[in-house]
C-alpha cells in the first residue's frame, strides 16, 4: 500500500531541473515536449546567470551548435528571430538572443524559480543507506531562497542536475588544492575569464599579468591581453602551465571542424614564438607571497629546480570541478578521479583520451544507481575539459526521452559533433595520427572503431588508439572499486 500511494503521488510531481543555464533550459523544453512538467531551480537572479559572468567572451562554436532543437521549436511559436547559424555569438549574444527569450516563453516562464540555490537532494524520509522502496519515494530538493533567506523544499518524480561547474574553479596549486598564500591574496587573483578589455581593464593595463592554464579559457584570456597590450604597451604577459609538452594546447588549426577554435591556439602560438608572451612550462606553483604591491609566484620546473617571478596580477584558468556536496544523500556512481559520470570516464579522461572530440552519449551513460537521477551538462564531465553545448543538448534529449518511457529514442544518437583535429598521443604514436583530423580521421570500414588510427591498431592486434577505449582506464577503476574478498 505504501508503494502504491507513493506511485500515485510520483505521477503528479514535476521533474526538477537544477540550473537555468543553456543545458537546464534545454532540458525543460524537452520535458514540455514530452508532456512532463518541469520545475527549474536557478540559484542566480535570472536565467543563464553563470553565462553572464563570461558574457564578453566570443564562443568558438557557431550558433548552429549553440541552440537546442526543442528550445528552438518552442521559440519558433513566438515572433523570435533566429540568429545566423554560421555566426559566432558572445556570451551576451547567447543570453539576449536565445536564453532570455527562451526563459520568458509563456509555456516555460512559470516553471522557473530564481534565487533558489539547491543545497541538498535526497529521497523523502530516506538517507542513502536505505534500500527497500527507495525508487518509489519522491525526491526532496532543499533550497535556500535568496529573497527571504529561508529554506524551502520541493518534491519531484525525477531530478536532472544541470548546475554546471562555473562556481567551482580549480585552484592554482598543482596538487589540486590552493597553493600556499593563494587564499590570502585573493584581491590580486581572478579565476575563469575576466573581462580584461572591458569592466576590469584598469586592473590589467600596463601590468605584468600571469595567466595559469592550458585550455580554451586560458587562451581566450591570453588573446584579450594581447589586444590590451596594443592599447597599453606596458602590459606584460607570463603564461604558466603544468604540462611537459605544449604542442597539443595550440589545437588542430586548419583541421579543426570549428575554425574559430583552431584559430585560438594558432594566434597564441604565434605570440609565444615571437617572444611577446613569456612561456613557463612546466611550472608548478607552490607558493604565492605578497612583495609590496606585487605577487611573488614560486614553484618548481620540470627538472625539480626552484624558480620564482613577480607579477602584478594573476589569472587562474585551470578549469573547474563539480559541487558534489548537495548530492551526498544520493546514490551516485562517479569516476574516481574525474568526478564525472562513471561511464563517461573512459571517453573523456584527458590522461588517455587522445582527441578533444567525444562521441555522443545519453541516458545510459549518464544513469546512476539512484533511479531517475541524472547529472548533465558540464557537471557530467566532472573535472574533464572540452565540453560543448551541443553535447549537453544531446544528453538532455536522451535523458528526457528515457524519463518519458521512450527507450528507443533515448538510445538513439541524434548528433554529430565537430572534430577538433588534434591528438595528444604519446610521442611514439603522435606521428601516426597524421593531419587528416582526429587520429587520422574517420575509420574506413570498422564501425566499432572510433577513428582511423583506432581501426589500424585493432587490425594489427593492438587494443586500439586509446581515444574511445576503456582498455587502460577500466582496470584502474576496478582496482579502486573492487577490494579483495571480505574487504581484506
Amino acid at each position: 500500500m505504501v508503494n502504491q500511494k507513493f506511485g500515485i503521488i510520483m505521477k503528479t510531481l514535476p521533474v526538477i531541473v537544477i540550473g537555468a543555464g543553456p543545458v537546464g533550459l534545454a532540458a525543460a523544453a524537452h520535458l514540455l515536449e514530452r508532456g512532463l512538467r518541469p520545475l527549474v531551480l536557478e540559484a542566480g537572479p535570472s536565467a543563464a546567470h553563470a553565462v553572464s559572468q563570461w558574457s564578453h567572451v566570443r564562443i568558438f562554436s557557431p550558433w548552429r551548435y549553440d541552440m537546442d532543437a526543442a528550445a528552438k521549436r518552442l521559440l519558433e511559436t513566438t515572433d523570435w528571430e533566429a540568429p545566423d547559424p554560421d555566426a559566432l555569438p558572445t556570451g551576451q549574444d547567447l543570453i539576449e538572443r536565445y536564453l532570455k527569450p527562451l526563459a520568458a516563453h509563456p509555456k516555460l516562464t512559470d516553471h522557473i524559480h530564481y534565487g533558489a540555490r539547491v543545497i541538498a537532494v535526497g529521497r523523502r524520509n530516506m538517507d542513502k543507506v536505505r534500500t527497500e522502496g527507495r525508487d518509489q519515494r519522491p525526491f526532496v530538493v532543499r533550497t535556500r531562497m535568496a529573497d527571504t533567506n529561508t529554506y524551502r523544499e520541493f518534491e519531484a518524480r525525477a531530478v536532472i542536475d544541470a548546475s554546471g561547474t562555473w562556481s567551482q574553479p580549480n585552484p592554482i596549486g598543482s596538487g589540486g588544492y590552493p597553493a600556499s598564500g593563494e587564499l590570502e591574496n585573493q584581491d590580486r587573483i581572478a579565476y575563469g575569464i575576466p573581462d580584461v578589455l572591458g569592466e576590469e581593464k584598469a586592473r590589467y593595463a600596463n601590468a605584468t599579468v600571469a595567466v595559469a592554464g592550458a585550455g580554451h579559457s586560458a587562451i581566450n584570456t591570453i588573446l584579450d591581453l594581447l589586444k590590451l597590450r596594443k592599447e597599453a604597451p606596458g602590459t606584460s604577459i607570463v603564461w604558466i602551465m603544468r604540462r611537459e609538452k605544449v604542442s597539443s594546447i595550440y589545437g588542430g588549426g586548419e583541421n579543426d571542424a570549428l575554425p574559430a577554435r583552431g584559430l585560438l591556439g594558432q594566434e597564441a602560438r604565434q605570440a609565444v614564438e615571437a617572444g611577446i608572451i613569456r612561456l613557463l612550462t612546466p611550472f608548478r606553483v607552490a607558493q604565492i607571497r605578497r612583495q609590496g604591491d606585487k605577487l611573488e609566484l614560486s614553484g618548481e620546473t620540470g627538472t625539480g629546480a626552484a624558480e620564482f617571478f613577480l607579477a602584478d596580477r594573476l589569472i587562474v584558468s585551470t578549469g573547474f570541478r563539480p559541487d558534489l556536496d548537495m548530492l551526498r544523500e544520493l546514490r551516485v556512481r562517479l569516476d574516481p578521479w574525474l568526478e564525472s559520470a562513471e561511464a563517461l570516464g573512459p571517453l573523456i579522461d584527458p590522461n588517455e583520451h587522445s582527441c578533444g572530440t567525444v562521441r555522443p552519449h545519453g541516458a545510459r551513460e549518464l544513469a546512476h544507481p539512484e533511479k531517475d537521477f541524472y547529472i548533465v551538462g558540464m557537471k557530467s564531465y566532472g573535472r574533464a575539459p572540452t565540453f560543448l553545448l551541443a553535447t549537453g543538448y544531446e544528453q538532455v534529449r536522451s535523458v528526457t526521452a528515457e524519463l518519458a518511457g521512450d527507450h528507443e529514442a533515448a538510445a538513439r544518437v541524434e548528433l554529430d559533433l565537430p572534430e577538433t583535429g588534434v591528438c595528444s598521443l604519446p610521442p611514439a604514436t603522435e606521428a601516426e595520427a597524421g593531419s587528416a583530423g582526429c587520429c587520422g580521421g574517420e575509420p574506413a570500414q570498422d564501425a566499432g572503431a572510433c577513428c582511423k588510427l583506432d581501426e589500424e591498431k585493432k587490425a594489427a592486434g593492438d587494443p586500439g588508439c586509446g581515444c574511445g577505449d576503456a582498455v587502460r582506464h577500466e582496470p584502474a577503476r576496478k582496482a579502486v572499486r573492487e577490494p579483495a574478498c571480505c574487504g581484506a
